[in-house]
């Protein structure tokens, strides 16, 4: 295994003090860029698994969107010109840039690609659940397999799923409406419970936001996280009130924030200065009433033979306040229903101006730079608003109705502040799940089987990944988008860094030697019989012999390039960074590479691992711009 260098612990400690990381400053882009984008929304599709390739061809749009190019529309798009713009778009639109996708998209249309992959069937995480599921017969129906089987899926659809921009766009939705099998209770023993959600959040990815809030609300995995599952409405004998998580987080985390924004997500201040609290605790206290009367629907799960956490909650009126509910400036009137209740709620928050800035901005956050200028906001605001937005092509997508989120993804990828090279304030931090899953992609990894690596089916402790899919310590996610790194530059700069929130000496090094890990192909030296005896110990379906060729990464074509380095970093570049490797990088790493011999024949492989390891643990690559 290869030790790090002083040199690249150095390289590591920089992104803790520089934080480069965060979006343009509010200055119009310099370099010539897409027209910026502003109908009926895709359908989301069957369920699937969705391993076909429209993800990479030039199809055509889907049948909802309008295929009439405006008489304005620039006559090229540029965003697929290069390779390396075609590298940076995907590296923000999907989990990683494949060398393939290089070959098939530049040069082509970006406007085609986008739409094509609104048109991928879904990959679910459902079916992956089941297939590990015990069966009813199992004389021990627990085994750690069956437990983990949602990371199992996550990693498999990250990675190999063809629907890539609906997946990540999923994992965004994620980070701003958590819920977490972290706890170690109904949620982490039953895996039905996520998959269910992260389902929704799945199939939602290029719908509406206001039907993504019902669906969310409904889901017994949110029920259940933010305890309003089985929430009684108030007894006045016995002092018993409702529940108010859940109320308070949807406002505060999930749609308004707790201050007034304008449309470009900037504050509003009253005549003193002050910032505008949105609500109080009566706020609270009134809108908590609505979620009360949601439970398991068991009838249905009893009679259709299906886990009551795989289904919707059911409502329970006996059990639902018929009190007023006075929230945000409206009163649902005494007597309303618990469907009516909850409808009428949804409609009213999702009504309120902030929403569209709250929402954007995050979403904004986790896929193109952490300090989007308020003008890139106002504009991404808007498409959320209207509902529709203009491709490069002159095309639209979108239904036309607030909170699209097809348009809301396409006006945040073709934004000029997107695709305009960034500034010094430019990116963010790469979460170092996607940092993962960007090797893996980059590398094109035969074998993506995570039921046979363990280390991913939980990556959250600091000697890992520091981080792990649907498992956040809190509903505040891993990070916050507001946190700032104490002493960091970027601080003292006024900007935000999420993503150091989780950064750390600790973490540093724990990711360097995660990768160096799977680098350096150590997954395939496993002992096969102490595997075998652990997986029959544990009841673990699994043949041992497979994980052998698990995770395989051959690096053909890197390998070619040993004796040329200056050529290896250049493509490590391309692929890993979109051209941001800056001189003195790439200098400080040809010379340690120039440092390892060539005296026989396997020192061309190490000296591929030590190359890939050094670019994937430098700033330049750990901030992406």
């Amino acid at each position: 295994m290869f030790r790090l260098t002083p040199l690249n612990i150095l390289l590591l400690s920089v992104c803790l003090g520089l934080a480069g990381c965060g979006g343009s400053d509010s200055s119009q882009p310099t370099t010539n860029s897409p027209t910026p984008v502003s109908a009926p929304s895709p359908d989301t599709g069957d369920s699937g698994n969705g391993n076909n390739d429209a993800g990479t061809g030039d199809n055509n749009s889907d049948d909802n969107n309008n295929e009439t190019p405006d008489d304005n529309a620039p006559e090229t798009d540029p965003t697929f010109a290069t390779a390396i713009s075609t590298s940076r778009f995907l590296q923000q639109a999907t989990f990683g840039t494949r060398p393939q996708d290089l070959d098939a998209l530049t040069g082509k249309s970006a406007s085609n690609w986008f739409k094509a992959q609104l048109k991928v069937p879904p990959s679910l995480i459902m079916p992956v659940v089941s297939e590990f599921t015990p069966p009813p017969t199992a004389e021990d129906d627990f085994n750690t397999l069956y437990i983990e089987s949602t990371s199992v899926a996550f990693w498999r659809h990250a990675i190999a799923g063809e629907d890539q921009l609906r997946q990540r766009m999923a994992f965004a939705l994620s980070e701003l409406l958590v819920v977490s099998n972290a706890g170690g209770e109904e949620l982490t023993d039953i895996p039905e419970a996520v998959a269910s959600y992260q389902d929704i959040l799945i199939q939602h990815a290029f719908g509406n936001y206001r039907e993504l809030l019902e669906a969310v609300t409904y889901s017994p995995a949110m029920g259940f996280y933010l305890t309003y599952m089985g929430n009684l409405k108030g007894d006045e004998v016995t002092g018993r009130m409702p529940d108010e998580n859940y109320a308070r987080e949807l406002l505060q985390l999930f749609t308004i924030g707790v201050v007034a924004l304008n449309p470009d997500g900037t504050e509003q201040k009253d005549n003193n200065g002050a910032t505008k609290e949105l609500y109080t605790n009566q706020d609270i206290t009134g809108l908590a009433r609505v979620f009360t009367g949601l439970d398991m629907d068991y009838d249905t799960s009893d009679a259709k033979e299906i886990n009551e956490f795989a289904l919707p909650m059911a409502v329970y009126p006996e059990n639902h306040s018929e009190k007023s509910k006075t929230f945000l400036g409206t009163t649902i009137a005494a007597g309303t229903g618990p469907k009516a209740s909850v409808t009428q709620a949804l409609d009213h928050i999702f009504a309120h101006p902030n929403v569209p800035p709250f929402v954007s901005k995050q979403l904004i956050q986790r896929l193109v730079t952490s300090n989007p200028s308020p003008a890139y906001v106002a504009r991404v605001s808007g498409a959320f608003s209207n509902g529709q937005a203009t491709l490069p092509d002159g095309s639209t997508v979108g239904d036309g109705r607030r909170g699209d989120l097809a348009a809301t993804l396409a006006a945040i990828l073709f934004d000029p502040e997107a695709r305009a090279e960034a500034t010094e304030r430019g990116g963010k931090i790469r979460e170092p799940i996607v940092r993962f899953t960007q090797w893996a992609r980059a590398f094109s990894v035969k074998n993506i089987t995570p039921e046979y690596q363990e280390m991913l089916w939980d990556t959250r402790d600091a000697s890992m990944l520091g981080q792990h899919p649907y498992r956040s310590p809190s509903v505040f996610n891993f990070f916050r988008p507001g946190y700032t790194a104490p002493g960091s530059l970027s601080a003292a700069s006024g900007m935000v860094a999420p993503e150091l929130q989780i950064t750390n000496a600790s973490t540093i090094t724990g990711y360097a030697n995660f990768m160096t890990y799977y680098i350096t192909g150590l997954q395939q030296e496993v002992d096969v019989e102490d595997l075998q005896a652990s997986y029959d110990e544990e009841n673990i379906p699994l043949n041992a012999e497979n994980a052998v060729e698990s995770f395989l990464a051959s690096y053909d074509a890197e390998q070619a390039l040993a004796g040329e380095p200056d050529a290896l970093i250049d493509r490590l570049d391309l692929l890993l960074c979109a051209g941001q490797l800056s001189a003195t990088s790439k200098q400080e790493i040809k010379q340690i590479l120039q440092t390892v011999p060539q005296n026989d024949e396997a020192e061309p492989l190490r000296l591929v691992h030590l190359a890939v390891l050094l670019v994937m643990t430098s700033p330049d690559y750990l901030v992406q711009k």
